[in-house]
């Protein structure tokens, strides 16, 4: 969720009915830098609550040094991110290169857990794989009994990045011999989805990646399923032009021109999904820099529906 779960993104998923979100990880190594980049990330407005920030690094003692940095600017929890398989990562020891050794990294939670004041948390994945045993029933007991106050399971492999399906068995096996909280994640793509995967595991919640990058409804839509009971219409062609315009404008706002019209479009093709000649909008939505330009081509799709 690298340049995804920005405060601007994170902001948007609240108002379709995200409870909490997570920061962009974030380097340890930038962090104790003072790097900008990491500074942004952990910047928190008044209003961006609950939300945790999430740290990575290969050091134990660089993540809880770090981690102090993180709880003073005021987070919910902070969260230690050991499930990132990305090779650039994963291959430094940091992410989920700390499952190559579940004993040090219960070691590194311990010492986080010691350094900082409020709850911490760790984010991480089944194994490293392919294992035909997983590790993650022993290591959530273990890590429970470092300290750490929730478990949150991508239910693949490392190795598997995220190819083939996910296996939540193990966050119900994890579940079953824990008192901490376990949150589920891993193709939770529908509000079916995580009312079935809640149903199947006992989890206390699940977690949404990869599906609310380009369908941030599936909050509003999973909410309305698991809090009462119904089904909610699917968002309508003006509602996905008009998250694209206030997506735009508030990351525009936020990282000036032409930077957010860029970031933005990572999400474009999702938004405007299912709208006829979408593949055109999207193309010269990406061909174009500016917020004013950007604008004038959704209000003209707008127009083309409205005649």
């Amino acid at each position: 969720m690298e340049d995804v779960s920005d405060a601007v993104f994170r902001k948007l998923c609240r108002e379709l009915g995200a409870e909490l979100c997570v920061t962009e990880f974030v380097n340890v190594e930038g962090l104790l830098r003072g790097c900008r980049n990491a500074r942004r990330k952990i910047t928190l407005g008044a209003d961006d609550q609950p939300t945790a920030i999430q740290i990575y690094g290969s050091d134990p003692d660089r993540l809880a040094e770090a981690a102090e940095i993180a709880a003073a600017a005021g987070p919910s929890f902070v969260d230690i991110n050991c499930g990132c398989w990305v090779p650039k990562i994963a291959g430094r020891g940091a992410g989920a290169g700390w499952l190559r050794n579940p004993t040090a990294m219960v070691e590194m939670a311990a010492m986080v857990v010691r350094r900082v004041s409020m709850p911490v948390t760790v984010k991480t994945r089944i194994g490293w794989g392919p294992e035909s045993e997983m590790p993650i029933v022993e290591l959530a007991k273990r890590l429970e009994g470092a300290g750490v106050s929730a478990l949150t399971i991508h239910c693949r492999t490392a190795q598997m990045g995220h190819s083939g399906a996910a296996d939540w068995t193990w966050a119900a096996r994890a579940r079953s011999v824990v008192g901490i909280p376990v949150i589920v994640n891993g193709d939770i793509k529908s509000a079916e989805d995580a009312e079935r995967a809640l149903a199947e595991t006992g989890c206390e919640g699940v977690m949404v990646g990869r599906r609310a990058i380009e369908h941030p409804w599936i909050f509003r839509e999973a909410k309305a399923l698991l809090e009462e009971g119904r089904r909610i219409d699917a968002p309508t062609p003006e509602e996905r032009i008009a998250l694209c315009k206030k997506h735009l404008v508030m990351n525009t706002e936020e990282r000036g021109e032409p930077h957010g019209v860029r970031v933005t479009r990572r999400h474009l093709a999702g938004y405007l999904h299912g709208l006829p000649g979408a593949a055109a909008l999207r193309r010269a939505l990406n061909a174009c820099d500016s917020l004013e330009g950007c604008l004038a081509i959704l209000d003209e799709a707008l127009a083309r529906r409205a005649a």
